[in-house]
């Protein structure tokens, strides 16, 4: 596929009208504990300070005829934070920077809504970034920051088709990718009448604080802070854009590298692709340093390892780091040697030198200069949640950054208008970078296809 002709020919956007109720609090429906629990202190960090948002497509289901999602949802959530009840409270900030949440059963923020379309009117190919998406997850005013505020936001909005959409935006202070999953898993469980969650939720926020002393044993090159003396005001003129690699690409990118990278998994090989291609898109000065930092989940690097249970953040941000000229330059089996051998430092002792990292330094931003950032979400299951409609038809990110930063990529599996199955790489760049960067991409693919 020309990733060039996709930008080119992208359809008129389509233009529906959402009728929300207004914003309501669903708090747990029973009787939970009220305390203040401690965050860990990568939960604490500055860069985790942002709300993410999820979304979920589904389809009609003649079996459920009659039946109404968003009471089902609803009724879900409220058996689901008796389980979950620090997500029913309020995070608060002590005055050396570390998070707690007040579990004060205040409860989630819950918006009802009714859209006049239908999910064919998306098209054949449900990719972000998708049309109207603030009116199917409303940002209500006064909910958008991190500090007292709701920990979850859910929307439920039925269409015209018997479909609807299920949109959440989550804390990720308070919980990451892997917890907020398995909370899903549990929203569904109790939509399907259980009385028990399927995973006993694990807080243990210990495991993540760092120790005492703080001994910070390996090289954070992911926090170093820097500042780019050529960049005085951010660009205003970002796009965002979902990019499908099929195995047709994958192979033959696969092809351009060595015997001993044979070992490299498609995350890998995409990721250093999309750097080594927007690095060129973007016109770094040769000599200055580029980065790409892969989120890393850390619950198996453990002895015993960390249950996907456990809620809170349990990621790590290694970081691979080389000049812009020698990224642009040379083949692609550089960066994915640089990314393959920054994930695979990640061990136990890491994480806990980025713990103790945290607190001796001021709980720091990530490196945000020449920096790109991914996650990769094609086995996380957000597809597999199934509330009684079936599987979602698109599930996962909503759209790529996080926060005020927009350079964070996701890989999200998905199908394309063919229905074959492949990687959505959703990015976002400056218009004229966004085009730079799939032209790029187009001549490396084209110029090696393999039959």
């Amino acid at each position: 596929m020309a990733f060039s002709r996709t930008l080119e020919h992208e359809s008129p956007s389509l233009v529906f009208t959402v009728h929300r109720k207004q914003p309501e609090l669903v708090a747990p429906c029973k009787a939970t504990p009220h305390e203040i629990k401690i965050l860990s202190d990568i939960d604490s960090q500055a860069g985790l300070r942002a709300q993410i948002p999820i979304i979920q497509f589904y389809c009609s289901e003649p079996s459920m005829e009659g039946k109404d999602p968003v009471e089902i949802i609803r009724n879900a959530i409220a058996q689901a934070l008796v389980f979950y009840y620090p997500l029913a409270g309020r995070l608060r900030e002590r005055p050396d920077g570390k998070l707690m949440v007040d579990c004060n059963e205040e409860g989630v923020m819950f918006i009802e809504a009714d859209a006049d379309v239908t999910l064919d009117q998306f098209g054949d190919a449900l990719e972000p970034p998708f049309p109207c998406f603030e009116e199917l997850l409303h940002d209500v005013p006064g909910s958008e920051g991190v500090i007292d505020t709701p920990l979850l936001l859910i929307q439920v909005t039925r269409l015209k088709c018997g479909g609807f959409i299920f949109g959440l935006r989550f804390n990720h202070a308070m919980i990451d990718g892997v917890g907020i999953v398995t909370f899903m898993y549990t929203l569904s469980a109790f939509s399907h009448g259980a009385q028990d969650p399927p995973f006993t939720p694990i807080w243990r926020r210990e495991l993540l604080t760092a120790r005492d002393p703080p001994r910070v044993t390996c090289p954070h090159p992911e926090y170093d802070q820097l500042t780019d003396p050529n960049v005085t005001t951010l660009p205003t003129d970002l796009q965002q854009h979902s990019f499908f690699f099929g195995d047709s690409e994958v192979s033959t990118l696969r092809s351009l590298l060595p015997e001993s990278l044979s070992s490299a998994t498609t995350f890998q090989i995409l990721t250093a692709f999309v750097w080594q291609c927007r690095t060129k898109a973007l016109r770094f000065n040769p000599n200055d340093d580029v980065r790409m930092m892969c989120i890393t989940d850390g619950r198996a690097k453990f002895n015993p390892p960390i249950p996907n249970s456990y809620y809170g953040n349990c990621l790590v941000l290694p970081a691979a780091v080389t000049t812009a000229g020698k990224l642009t330059e040379g083949t692609l089996g550089y960066p994915v040697g640089l990314i393959k051998e920054a994930i695979e430092k990640v061990d136990e002792e890491y994480i806990h030198s980025v713990a103790d990292f945290m607190v001796t330094n001021g709980r720091p931003l990530f490196t945000t200069v020449r920096s790109c950032i991914v996650l990769d979400t094609t086995y996380a299951g957000f597809r597999g949640v199934d509330f009684g409609w079936g599987k979602a038809l698109y599930g996962g990110l909503a759209k790529p950054g996080a926060g005020a930063f927009p350079a964070v990529n996701f890989h999200v599996p998905s199908q394309n208008e063919k229905g074959e199955e492949g990687i959505l790489v959703l990015t976002c760049l400056p218009t004229q970078a966004l085009k730079a960067f799939a032209k790029v991409m187009d001549e490396v693919l084209e110029s090696n296809q393999t039959n």
